[in-house]
């Protein structure tokens, strides 16, 4: 049986023991039922905390599903692992349509609609957008609701409709390669050269918890990067420190990194 305590104590100081706690309590709920528990919609880091949580159990496995190929926001089940069936993960999926001859949405906009209806963010997965609109996943429970009250999208009236797993388009993503210098590996200096804004602007943007680091809120502008690390700018998508190739010979560091636009 894990530890639950020694647990806790080891994300509080990464300040995700919430998070661990209602992780754990799924875990141990299918321990002991020996069937499954399936969680709320996660980011990349909280999966990560889920996993780690998983690892402490000898008889519980994990296993995850976000609707769309390659999701980046799911649902995690621990299932025990003399449970044979398939675990149910809850979800359902939805076009929302609209004029895009008058109308130009963005990913905030949808995510602002539909917490506007007072549903939480963790009900909600990924968005991706068609031709015809924006195809999204969320908790199953909500099917109704939505349905009866998510009727516009900013000034956009919109045409919501259930659809099956099997129409969910897959998702693309455009990357751009952004070869840079910095004079240090600091987020602010980083996170400038990625979405090509001023290093002092950057830095009022972390100081106003809108750039996140790993899926985590940045703590400092002098918070350093790393190899591998993702950083998100709020309305301004991702950024991957795909490389850091060295020191020129004026002493600064080349990076290369990829935007997803």
């Amino acid at each position: 049986m894990a530890d639950r305590e020694k647990i806790l104590r080891y994300f509080k100081v990464g300040g995700d023991e919430q998070l661990a706690a209602k992780l754990l309590d799924l875990a141990e709920g299918a321990n002991k039922s020996r069937k499954f528990r399936v969680s709320e919609f996660l980011d990349p880091h909280a999966y990560n905390v889920a996993e780690i949580i998983a690892a402490n159990f000898d008889n519980v496995k994990l296993e995850a599903d976000g609707g769309f190929a390659n999701a980046e926001r799911v649902k995690v089940a621990y299932v025990a692992e003399d449970f044979y069936g398939q675990p149910d993960f809850g979800m359902a999926f939805f076009l929302a349509a609209w004029d895009k001859r008058y109308y130009d949405l963005s990913h905030r906009d949808i995510l602002g609609a539909f917490m506007g209806t007072g549903c939480k963010r963790e009900a909600l997965g990924d968005i991706v957008f068609v031709p015809e609109g924006a195809q999204f996943v969320v908790e199953r429970t909500l099917v109704n609701y939505l349905t009866g009250n998510l009727t516009q999208i900013g000034a956009a009236p919109v045409t919501l409709k259930e659809i099956t797993r099997e129409e969910l388009l897959q998702k693309e993503e455009k990357v751009k390669i952004i070869n840079a210098t910095v004079s240090d590996l600091r987020l602010d200096a980083v996170a400038a050269a990625g979405y090509g804004v001023s290093r002092s602007r950057m830095a009022d943007e972390i100081k106003g918890l809108n750039v996140k680091i790993n899926w985590q809120e940045a703590k400092k502008a002098a918070q350093p990067v790393k190899e591998g690390d993702v950083l998100s700018f709020r309305g301004r998508g991702r950024v991957e420190v795909a490389e850091i190739r060295g020191t020129t010979k004026k002493g600064r560091i080349s990076i290369t990194l990829k935007r997803y636009i």
